[in-house]
């Protein structure tokens, strides 16, 4: 805890702390919570603990230009973030439906920020302050860092630095290039200068002094051309990684060129430590209690964060782009000091509900050779297969969990992050699977197969379902010989790239065998950078720019997503509608092959299933698929 309290919001904290000018002015889509869950706390405290001044706008009003005045003018510049998500993801739903709460205001009140936050701030404080540096970061900065695809409007947008007006991106996780920034200005270099830090894309008009960068094809180029984009994609993921990206240059008009630095090296354990050490008031803004408070606290609030970055590489996830595929970890110590601070809040229960990361069971780099010579451009970890070598090792994450169970005041440690089951397989010491099974799990556990059609999950970049199944037969044996009945909650996704009805029905029927309807489904959401995305606008996989099947109807979309929960009656007649235009007349009857009943004619009599049907249930009964009873001998009835 931070014996002098929260940073300033308004003059009158300016003045108590006997400051007359802050160095830093950070604006943020979020309202203020400095805990080291949000970005805006962590980049604020490091940069306060480099002697800077900082004071924080959270969530000003947009349509009002006095809104960023309020601290007057920064010496050195702002620092401007969306928030903890990006602002579009934020307000709309997959379906472009505006949503109605926002867990990162108070109150839980939405319409609190701006649609593309960064942007609209970006160009508010340059009508106030014309000459006064602005850096973006944040994730909708970094993930629009380069020029990108925009599903909100269904076009192709140029780099967020040219449309904010500001002068630089800390891109990905940020701390270290942000100290970097703050050092170079406060020597007096101008921020026009700043072309040298790594981490940061910034605009110019000479190229001529970038040491081995690669041009990337042109906006204009991209903008005509969908294959090009695919094309530079490719080259930007390549290049994601210290040891070997190299800088890209992305051409616009008027001889306008933004260049991206290479990212900043991975956190040292050491690093991590300091960062997650920081006296946080580790809640949100005290002026937000009469409004209830911020809800996303509540998520974070007793749960730990022990890694970063990942090597799991799904194409619909941005962590490569934004904190990298090396796995970063902070020290036990670190973490059961932070442990011991949530047993002494007053509202601890006794519950940890989370020790975990991007990936909660990834404790270090996949492999001895990525902190000296990176990861491999052209080959992932654990897809299609899990790479010869990786090492597969939960042993330290064993440890730590040991330790915090045997904290006084602890009664148990959940992990309830995400669980990656080809990585657990791949351990061949069985130690953390029974652990977690016997002491880690809160009745149920949440994992994400995401679909069971090989073809599409080779487009996630996610396992064949034969690893899941294996998984799954696992968990099932652990939990029969330890005497308990805890579920799996599988995690699954709709009209991914590459899911025609055909797969769409191949997951309905699996979930038939199984005896499961899941409760929520996620239709496929294209968000900035990720290789789902990219396939989605261009219809490519950019990894062999080979055409993909993209479901793009919205009414498609629906049929695929309600096949999912064909046992709701509510998804009745677009389940007939899909079973019928993908000739599954089969699946329309009354036997236990079935996922509907026939309508039921005017009349009030059930009608037949059209005669089609039977043929078409003799062509695939020669190729039913096993059922998977016998793997998923436990049905989820939680719900």
């Amino acid at each position: 805890m931070n014996d002098k309290g929260f940073l300033p919001i308004c003059a009158g904290d300016m003045a108590e702390r006997g400051i007359e000018q802050l160095d830093f002015v950070y604006v943020t889509g979020d309202a203020y919570v400095d805990h080291p869950s949000f970005g805006h706390a962590i980049i604020s405290r490091v940069l306060e603990s480099h002697g800077y001044s900082v004071g924080m706008i959270a969530q000003p009003d947009w349509k009002d230009e006095s809104s960023v005045t309020v601290l007057g003018r920064p010496r050195l510049a702002f620092l401007v973030t969306a928030g903890n998500m990006d602002s579009m993801v934020n307000h709309y739903s997959v379906s472009k439906k505006r949503r109605s709460t926002d867990a990162y205001t108070p109150g839980g009140e939405m319409g609190k920020r701006p649609d593309h936050a960064a942007v609209v701030y970006g160009n508010l404080i340059r009508k106030s302050f014309r000459d006064v540096p602005i850096i973006l970061g944040g994730i909708e900065a970094s993930l629009r860092r380069m020029a990108h695809y925009d599903y909100w409007s269904d076009s192709f947008k140029r780099s967020i630095l040219l449309d904010s007006q500001a002068d630089i991106i800390s891109y990905g996780m940020g701390e270290k290039s942000i100290v970097e920034i703050a050092d170079a200005l406060a020597s007096g270099i101008s921020v026009r200068d700043l072309g040298f830090i790594r981490g940061t894309v910034y605009k110019t008009k000479d190229i001529s002094g970038i040491y081995q960068g690669i041009r990337l094809p042109s906006y204009e180029e991209m903008k005509a051309d969908k294959t090009r984009y695919a094309q530079s994609f490719m080259i930007q993921y390549e290049n994601t990684d210290s040891c070997t990206g190299k800088p890209l240059i992305e051409a616009y008009p008027n001889g306008v060129f933004v260049v991206q630095n290479p990212p900043q090296p991975p956190l040292s354990t050491q690093e991590m430590d300091a960062i997650y050490d920081l006296p946080y008031m580790r809640s949100f803004h005290p002026s937000y209690e009469a409004m209830g408070g911020v809800p996303a606290i509540s998520e974070i609030k007793f749960s730990l964060i022990s890694n970063r970055g990942c090597f799991g590489g799904c194409s619909f996830c941005a962590l490569t782009f934004h904190q990298g595929r090396t796995v970063q970890t902070r020290s036990h110590e670190s973490i059961l000091q932070e442990a011991e601070l949530l047993t002494k809040e007053p509202d601890f229960k006794g519950y940890i509900h989370d020790v975990g990361g991007p990936t909660a069971n990834f404790r270090h780099p996949s492999c001895e050779k990525q902190l000296t010579q990176g990861v491999c451009k052209n080959r992932q970890c654990l897809f299609p297969k899990p790479c010869p070598n990786l090492r597969a090792d939960h042993s330290d994450y064993v440890a730590l969990l040991r330790k915090l169970r045997a904290l006084s005041g602890v009664k148990k440690v959940f992990v309830r992050s995400g669980i990656r089951f080809d990585y657990l397989l791949a351990d061949a010491d069985d130690t953390f699977f029974r652990e977690l099974v016997e002491h880690h799990v809160s009745g149920q556990l949440k994992v994400a197969p995401e679909h069971i059609s090989d073809a599409v999950l080779r487009r996630m970049g996610k396992p064949e379902n034969a690893v899941y199944e294996r998984f799954v037969a696992k968990y099932n044996k652990l939990n029969d010989r330890m005497g308990k009945n805890q579920f799996l909650v599988p995690y699954l996704m709709s009209s991914h790239p590459g899911s025609t009805l055909k797969e769409a029905i191949e997951l309905a029927e699996y979930l038939r065998d199984l005896g499961y309807m899941p409760e929520q489904v996620q239709d496929f959401y294209p968000t900035p950078s990720t290789l789902s995305t990219v396939m989605y606008y261009t219809g490519l996989d950019p990894r062999d720019m080979n055409p993909v099947y993209v479901c793009r109807n919205p009414h498609e979309k629906a049929m695929q997503r309600a096949l999912i929960q064909y046992r709701n009656p509510k998804n009745y007649d677009l389940v007939y509608e899909a079973l019928v235009q993908a000739h599954r007349e089969d699946l329309i009857g009354f036997g236990k092959e079935c996922l509907i009943r026939p309508r039921k004619p005017a009349g009030g009599h059930t009608a037949k299933a059209p005669n089609s049907s039977q043929n078409t249930k003799d062509a695939h009964t020669s190729k039913k698929k096993k059922t998977i009873r016998n793997i998923h001998k436990k049905k989820n009835n939680s719900s």
